[in-house]
């Protein structure tokens, strides 16, 4: 069986890249408090907005959509699910609250995971909800001619019990002994946790709530407030890339996490500017909001989409964000590319 090792196989990963990514990561941990405590009003505006994001981006990963106005009426509890995609979705979301709220007092042991794996789905009338896999499962990739192969084998069924058992005991006694980083233990445990694949259905959004609840509990919450389900789905092909290199010889025990370590602390540091980055700009409240608007396009480089406006301007209705685009571009201040899903806009060009 694979042998979860976290008092030895960390060591490999102080590489001079992985340690200044810690080292950014905790500057930006070390300011965290300053900006929650200094804005609370704010940080209640990216909160709502995170959460829809966070539900919808992780869900989306999996294949499982819904749109827009229907996710925002779901996650905000004003709409009752209609088929068994907005059933996840509304499982999703009761976990994340559930998280959020409570994380302080949740451990991560199987029996946890199994609970919060159930409320996943609490709303569907599927029967794989809080139990672990009763049948072997592989994961599969599709090539370009449609043809399905084998990309990775996960424990067996058999076996899943033992392996959460200890992947979970290895960490905490880890953690416990604090020798090494948490930021470098919960990635290799969400490595291990997807290679162990512990469930029939969920195993990715699992992953995701897990990532989020280790870190909350070691003092990192910017997630609440920058969705790092939403960063994970935008760099999508990178993520399964970095899970790919880093599962090669994994049952052997001779895989590198450094791929995925790397990875996730990109994602990590990456919520920590764009947190930052958003709290400041949402002080800015003396501004007009069409000037709010023309100050996120001014600090863009290149293009930018109606989307990435509103996800910098969440208290900002797209209703406004739309009239003042119409009105920046009819007055020159910036122009119209692309079409259809592809519109952005860019600063034009003044001499």
């Amino acid at each position: 069986m694979k042998n979860y090792d976290f008092q030895n196989q960390p060591k490999a990963l102080l590489t001079p890249e992985i340690v200044g990514l810690l080292t950014q990561i905790h500057e930006h941990k070390g300011r965290q408090s300053l900006f929650i405590e200094a804005n609370p009003d704010v940080l209640n505006t990216l909160l709502e907005v995170a959460r829809v994001q966070s539900t919808g981006a992780s869900n989306r990963i999996e294949g499982i959509f819904t749109t827009d106005k229907r996710l925002k009426e779901l996650v905000k509890d004003k709409a009752e699910p209609k088929n068994r995609s907005e059933q996840e979705i509304v499982g999703y979301r009761d976990v994340l609250s559930t998280i959020h709220e409570s994380y302080d007092y949740i451990e991560v042991t199987p029996n946890i995971i199994l609970q919060l794996h159930r409320d996943l789905y609490s709303f569907s009338n599927a029967s794989v909800g809080g139990r672990f896999k009763n049948a072997d499962n592989v994961i599969a990739e599709v090539n370009e001619e449609g043809k399905q192969s084998i990309r990775f084998k996960p424990v067996s069924a058999y076996d899943t019990k033992e392996a959460i058992d200890q992947l979970c005991q290895s960490l905490r006694t880890a953690l416990l002994d604090g020798t090494y980083d948490p930021l470098l233990l919960i990635p290799m445990f969400v490595l291990d946790f997807l290679c162990t694949h512990p469930f029939n259905d969920g195993n990715g959004r699992m992953s995701r709530l897990l990532t989020l609840l280790l870190l909350y509990k070691n003092g990192y919450i910017a997630g609440k407030y920058i969705s790092i389900e939403l960063l994970i789905e935008k760099s999508k092909e990178t993520y399964y890339e970095a899970l790919q290199d880093s599962s090669y010889d994994w049952h052997e025990n001779k895989n590198s996490y450094e791929p995925f370590v790397k990875y996730y602390l990109g994602i990590l540091l990456k919520v920590y500017l764009e947190f930052e980055r958003r709290v400041e700009h949402l002080r800015v409240r003396t501004l007009s909001k069409p000037e709010r608007i023309k100050m996120v396009i001014d600090g863009k480089i290149g293009k930018i989409s109606k989307r990435e406006i509103m996800e910098a301007c969440p208290d900002i209705s797209k209703v406004t964000v739309e009239r003042t685009l119409t009105a920046l571009v009819k007055n020159g201040d910036i122009k119209k590319v692309g079409a259809g899903p592809g519109t952005a806009y860019i600063k034009a060009e003044n001499d």
